[in-house]
């Protein structure tokens, strides 16, 4: 029996970086693009070798922005793929757009190379919070991306939203949320992120690691933290009270269309990466590819991985417990036993004990899952799942 694998393809190219963004992306001329593609599609052919064991259930094009590649370069990208690796009739394949760069033309052709889903940015309905952060685009460009998508036949649409932006209040947040629901047709899927000023990128240099130096320096304040909290429940409040289920923790979804590609990751699948920096893990083995654009270009597809590390017992334990705890659903007890020959609380029993009796851990139907409260604070309760 074949194995499930979920591919990831990177494409490191976008118009502008945005204010806030600290991926692995850059703009780029057409030349450099046309190499890229040209060097990304023989890696996947050289490497799909490895693979044969596999069925890919899920693949996933992110950037940068992938949509500034051209319809033709697209269309490569998914033959290549489909070329070199068995794809499951009922694969979910998405790609990730932005407002501006799309065209009827690239959705066409990503139609005809069996995409399933589209991943859409807006980040904010509100022109102001846009170009505070850098986007390229305006609301109306995102309407009109939108309506673009539709009118092509794609009915699993993610859209992007981002809360905690420079200037943004409790209202204008509460907008945006009001405004991605009353779409039509109504988006699949919303991805709803708060802001996180990443060091390198200009934010950090506006900003600081704290937020508190826009005050002095005369720039629009962010949020402040007591905000930021309540934004965060109006997310979960005001798409519920749309249809939207919570099924990770920024990320709400109609019933049954929850990204299997990301619920892949969360679940410690198999996934085989592509492109500049893009990371892979198969058999608890993981490695990434270099992050320098010369470097990825040259070197044979063998060469260009970097960082290989074979995960232990320990951390094999560690990442089925904090990321599977990301997920409301939360860990099974029996998979976890089935997967590692030892009961949960064998392993875990004191920490599981200590957060429930704070109520921020609980036990239902065989699955430990993280309360509301418990999600609140996370970061401190997912740390303690470390075994080192």
């Amino acid at each position: 029996m074949m194995k499930s694998l979920g591919v990831y393809i990177h494409i490191p190219f976008c118009v502008r970086k945005c204010l806030y963004c600290d991926f692995l992306s850059m703009p780029a001329p057409e030349t450099m693009r046309a190499r890229y593609v040209e060097t990304l599609c023989a890696e996947i052919a050289a490497e799909a070798v490895r693979y044969r064991a596999y069925r890919v259930s899920t693949a996933f094009v992110g950037g940068g922005t992938p949509s500034v590649l051209s319809a033709a370069q697209l269309t490569d990208i998914f033959s290549c793929l489909r070329a070199h690796f068995a794809v499951e009739p009922e694969a979910e394949i998405t790609v990730e757009i932005n407002p501006g760069t799309v065209t009827e033309e690239k959705l066409a052709a990503c139609r005809n190379a069996g995409v399933t889903r589209i991943s859409l940015g807006l980040q904010s309905a509100d022109n102001g919070e846009l170009r505070r952060i850098g986007r390229v685009h305006t609301w109306e460009d995102f309407l009109e991306a939108y309506r673009m998508c539709a009118a092509a036949g794609f009915d699993n649409i993610n859209v992007d939203l981002m809360s905690a932006l420079p200037g943004q209040t409790r209202q204008s947040w509460q907008g945006t949320l009001q405004a991605a629901v009353s779409l039509r047709p109504a988006p699949a899927h919303i991805s709803a992120y708060s802001l996180i000023v990443e060091e390198g990128t200009p934010f950090y240099e506006l900003y600081g690691p704290d937020g508190d130096m826009s005050a002095a320096a005369g720039i629009c304040p962010l949020p402040d933290e007591d905000t930021d909290r309540a934004m965060y429940a109006d997310t979960g409040r005001l798409l519920r009270a749309a249809g939207y289920e919570r099924y990770e923790f920024s990320n709400y979804a109609q019933p049954g269309r929850a990204c299997r590609h990301n619920c892949m990751y969360w679940r410690r699948g198999d996934y085989a990466g592509f492109g500049l920096g893009a990371a892979s893990m198969t058999e608890n083995r993981r490695w990434s590819n270099v992050r320098d654009m010369a470097a990825y270009l040259s070197l044979p597809a063998d060469g260009k991985k970097t960082q290989v590390h074979r995960l232990s017992l320990p951390e094999q334990m560690e990442e089925t417990m904090f990321l599977g705890l990301r997920m409301t659903q939360g860990v099974s007890r029996e998979r976890f036993a089935q997967t590692f020959d030892r009961e949960m609380d064998a392993v875990y029993g004191a920490v599981l004990e200590r957060y429930a009796a704070m109520g921020l851990l609980e036990s239902c139907g065989g699955q430990v899952r993280l309360t509301d409260r418990g999600i609140d604070v996370s970061n401190r309760v997912l740390a303690d799942f470390l075994l080192a």
